[in-house]
Parts: C-alpha cells; sequence; structure tokens
C-alpha cells in the first residue's frame, strides 16, 4: 500500500479549557517544551512523509496562518471555518476535495507524544489496509496516558478491530488524536457540524475500524497545567522527535 502524503489538521477550536493561554492565541501556537503544538503535529508528519497538510481554521485564524507561513517543508491549505464551526467531522467532510479520494493522515493539532520503539505514523502506514479498513486510529494506552482524566474509548481485539468500552466501564486505549481514514469512511456524512463519533460507529459496526498502540507515551495537553506536566515530563525523559 502506497503511502499516504496527505494530511489533515484540526486547528479550528476555540481552546477554552486552555485559557488564559488562549486568550491571545489559538491554542495550536501554545508551545510546549519551546515549540508549538501545531509544530509538533507538523513536524511528525513531515517525518512520516507527508507533503501537503489542510489546516482548518476558525479562531484567531490570521495569526495561525502567518506562523504556518514561515514553514517551507509541507504546503499548507486551510479550509476556512470563520463563519461557522464544523466540528471534528463536519470539519473534515468540508476538506474533502484536497484528498481526490486517496487515504490521509488526520491529527489533532495539540497532540503531543514521545516515541517509544520506531515511529508511531510509520507503524500506523505499514499496518494500513485500504481494503480491509475505512479508518485505522493511533491509540494509547491508559497506563501510558499522561494527563488524560477519561474512562478511555476503546477496547481493541488481537486483530485490531477497535470497539466502544462499556458506558463508565474503564477500557484499556484512549484516542490521542491521530488517524488514517479513506474517505469513504464520510460516504453518507450528516450536513453541517458533526462529531467523526458518528462514522466510526458505523464503520465499527462494519468491522472496518481498526486501532494501533501507542508504542510510547502520549502527553494530553488540554490545560494550562498539563502544558506545564508535559514539559516537566519532557524535560525529565527525552526530546520529543
Amino acid at each position: 500500500m502506497s503511502r499516504p502524503t496527505r494530511a489533515m489538521v484540526m486547528a479550528a477550536g476555540l481552546g477554552t479549557r486552555m485559557r488564559p493561554l488562549t486568550d491571545d492565541k489559538p491554542k495550536p501556537l501554545v508551545k510546549v517544551a519551546g515549540k508549538t503544538l501545531i509544530d509538533h503535529a507538523l513536524d511528525k508528519l513531515v517525518q512520516a512523509g507527508v507533503t501537503m497538510a489542510v489546516v482548518n481554521v476558525h479562531y484567531k485564524a490570521e495569526m495561525l496562518k502567518d506562523h504556518l507561513a514561515r514553514r517551507h517543508d509541507i504546503e499548507i491549505r486551510y479550509s476556512e471555518e470563520t463563519s461557522e464551526l464544523l466540528g471534528t467531522g463536519g470539519g473534515v467532510v468540508k476538506a474533502l476535495p484536497h484528498f481526490d479520494g486517496q487515504p490521509f493522515f488526520i491529527t489533532n493539532s495539540d497532540t503531543v507524544w514521545v516515541e517509544g520503539v520506531g515511529r508511531a505514523l510509520d507503524r500506523m502506514v505499514a499496518r494500513w489496509d485500504a481494503d480491509e479498513m475505512d479508518g485505522l486510529l493511533l491509540l494509547a494506552s491508559m497506563v501510558t496516558a499522561l494527563g488524560f482524566e477519561g474512562m478511555g474509548d476503546f477496547n481493541m481485539d488481537a486483530c485490531g478491530h477497535i470497539s466502544r468500552g462499556e458506558e463508565r466501564r474503564l477500557t484499556p486505549f484512549a484516542y490521542p488524536g491521530v488517524q488514517i481514514v479513506h474517505p469513504r469512511l464520510f460516504d453518507g456524512a450528516p450536513k453541517g457540524a458533526f462529531s467523526t463519533n458518528r462514522m466510526w460507529d458505523v464503520a465499527i459496526e462494519k468491522g472496518r475500524l481498526f486501532g494501533v498502540r501507542l508504542d510510547g507515551v502520549w502527553i494530553h495537553v488540554g490545560t494550562p497545567e498539563a502544558v506545564r506536566d508535559a514539559e516537566e515530563f519532557l524535560a525529565d525523559a527525552y526530546l520529543v522527535t
């Protein structure tokens, strides 16, 4: 299977939980260990061979565009959501024409992880099979998900099939915000704003949603306190790659 060379970076959120750090900037421009969150994400995509990324924008969009104009190692396109936030699903649907029907990465602009053995995105590419999958999610073990306060998101069987956990029950894996999808994942999607969770549930019913375990440590950076915790962890562990 050929390697996906395009990606979508989800950067249109308001960053409400990150205030006051987001009072004067969008959340993707908050720095962790001296580098903006969105640059952490884009650097990993470039390492994985991605040459074009679509970034959706809303809050303080021009500030984000000015920052990204400094990058010359990847083509950046923009999907404007200045008039209406479309959610994780609606935002991708609006950007689908940029991907010409081919599989692509989707990554949150605020996900940071420390690699384990090998690079996570390379391992995802090696596992990706468009014939049997509509989506392939990177999954972080709850044991090594720093700063994540939820009960987990998914179970995963020995073949990599993903399923939802029971309500109010701890599940083994959290979703750190990175996936490879085929555009058909969004076939029959509703119009306007909606969550990708709706399309994941359809793929789960078809047995076409899979996962790859992150062999490393995911750092959930959702609040100002989490930024400090992430920087302390990175200082005490090893450099982000």
